[in-house]
């Protein structure tokens, strides 16, 4: 581990160059360019992005002691409701978001929580009136009602990360747009919490759909490994 970067990778490539199938050799290079155009190419194989080390560096266990160029783009999408903030009913957790499809139908596209306390608390007093009915004509109400065993469905429901937190869905009328941004699209759902950069109230909800996202150009995963 104390060697620099540049030597670990050379042992590396002597032990793993002429591995076979299903062990393989994360490519490297010293290219910007060449970078850039994996940056561009190998998202449609589902990766996030690329990682950039130092050659000098020694092996730092338990430390962030690189960097990750990951995509970043922003999506107008619908407010259709919410989670708590872990066990308390006086704060927002996450803003639950939605995106219509070709066929006009709301869909779930995933969630937004990178709140202070603060806005955390604002928020649920702004939203305050969006709930006054919202489960009436929700295009989500089924799943508020949904059995235990369908709660996996359920946007926000409890999933292995939650750590038992209560993630059930708070509805809210969808007629507020905001603005998120995002790193990656994994089928039709954003792979990670989105970031949340403001309010759009000059975006009427039914203008928020899937064809505003970039599409990724598919790309085999097995040409990344021989990149």
């Amino acid at each position: 581990m104390a060697l620099p970067q540049a030597e670990r990778r050379t042992r590396l490539e002597r032990l793993l160059g002429s591995a076979k199938p299903p062990l393989h050799l994360t490519p490297m290079t010293r290219d910007r360019a060449e970078a850039e155009r994996w940056l561009q190419q190998f998202e449609g194989a589902g990766l996030d992005g690329v990682v950039a080390k130092l050659e000098s560096a020694a092996y730092q266990p338990g430390k962030r002691a690189m960097l990750k160029i990951k995509h970043m783009r922003t999506a107008d999408c619908v407010v259709a409701g919410f989670r708590w903030y872990k066990d308390r009913t006086d704060a927002v957790g996450s803003l639950l978001l939605g995106l219509h499809d070709d066929a006009g139908v709301l869909q779930h596209v995933g969630v937004t929580s990178s709140f202070t306390m603060a806005m955390r608390q604002q928020l649920l007093e702004e939203l305050a009136p969006l709930r006054e009915g919202a489960l009436e004509s929700h295009p989500w109400r089924d799943w508020a009602g949904a059995a235990v065993g369908d709660a996996h469905r359920m946007p926000g429901a409890q999933s292995r990360w939650s750590g038992g937190k209560d993630l059930s869905l708070q509805p809210l009328r969808p007629e507020r747009v905001c603005e998120v941004k995002y790193d990656h699209l994994q089928g039709n759902r954003f792979r990670h919490a989105t970031v949340f950069l403001r309010w759009r109230p000059d975006k009427p909800p039914e203008e928020c759909r899937y064809d505003q996202l970039e599409v990724t150009t598919p790309f085999e995963l097995a040409k990344v490994f021989g990149a």
